[in-house]
């Protein structure tokens, strides 16, 4: 098996990470092949061969580091239909399916073909820009597995928006912005803005503002087939005062100008987690976000125990 790994360079622990794979990798005929950020935490940990080198080839991406790590891979891997199995070494790690500790029995699981795969929705993010004379540019096209928003980067100050399900306008929203999410992101920054949690496994797309400046704007949760397009509206404010920016997945984007579209529909190309029985959501749930447990943290034992 060809086995590739992303990670966090930053995390101090990476070597000895490597080397762990390194030692489980060569009983089980598993050729790893690292990220070029990751050559210089090899030290002397043999290995393949660079990822990007052998990316067309790779049966599986081993991601080490946590959500944002996962994220980053799936930008990789979604479209390219690999499966990733997220080893987290974050703090939250809702994505990721293993613990540090069960690093080398996953890795020798995955090699045996003992694992389950959950297909997971994403989001092709459009961005259309408004040139001059009211014309629409040619799009940018951005990958997402958690979301896409549109907020101000900079003065706290309301952005004006008017916002679409396919032909149907929603109405427009003062608020700091608005959050598009899959189900899988609906437990990302939506939840924190409000947000409704939805099942991983449902077709579904939500649509969340930010601190909307009225109580008649709430998230609203439309189907997977649904195409929801946020305008800038022109009569925003000064444009040294506005500042808004696209930002997918917490990591790339672009920022936004008057008449500027963001348009986010279902991708043609899901992301694949590998998943091992007894992983269900509703587990993590409670293990990571302590959901249903109204209990004290001191009390009862471990908060994320799943009895």
């Amino acid at each position: 098996m060809r086995l590739g790994v992303l990670g966090n360079p930053g995390y101090a622990g990476l070597p000895d990470l490597l080397a762990r794979l390194s030692r489980v990798a060569g009983p089980h005929g598993i050729e790893v092949f690292l990220h070029h950020e990751l050559a210089a935490a090899a030290g002397g940990v043999a290995y393949a061969g660079d990822l990007e080198t052998a990316w067309p080839e790779v049966e599986c991406v081993l991601t080490l580091g946590g959500d944002g790590t996962l994220l980053r891979a799936a930008r990789l891997a979604g479209p390219a239909g690999v499966p990733i199995l997220g080893c987290n070494v974050g703090r939250l790690g809702f994505l990721t399916s293993i613990p540090l500790d069960e690093l080398e029995t996953a890795v020798e699981r995955v090699a045996r073909g003992e694992y389950e795969l959950d297909e997971r929705l994403t989001l092709e993010v459009t961005l259309q820009r408004k040139a001059a004379g009211g014309d629409r540019e040619k799009p940018n096209a951005f990958y997402a597995l958690n979301d896409a928003v549109v907020h101000k980067s900079g003065f706290a100050r309301l952005v004006q928006l008017r916002v679409w399900a396919d032909e149907e306008e929603l109405g427009q929203y003062s608020a700091d912005g608005i959050i598009i999410s899959t189900a899988t992101g609906s437990t990302a920054y939506s939840l924190s803005a409000g947000g409704p949690i939805l099942v991983p496994a449902l077709d579904a797309i939500v649509a969340t503002p930010i601190c909307p400046h009225t109580m008649a704007v709430r998230p609203v949760v439309l189907p997977a087939n649904a195409q929801i397009t946020v305008e800038i509206d022109s009569d925003a404010r000064e444009p040294e005062e506005r500042d808004i920016v696209l930002t997918v997945d917490g990591q790339v984007g672009s920022d936004l100008g008057d008449g500027d579209r963001v348009i986010a529909r279902r991708s043609t190309d899901p992301v694949r987690l590998i998943r091992f029985p007894g992983q269900t959501f509703f587990s993590v749930l409670r293990r990571k976000l302590r959901w249903g447990d109204v209990r004290p943290p001191d009390v009862g034992g471990d908060a994320g125990d799943d009895r």
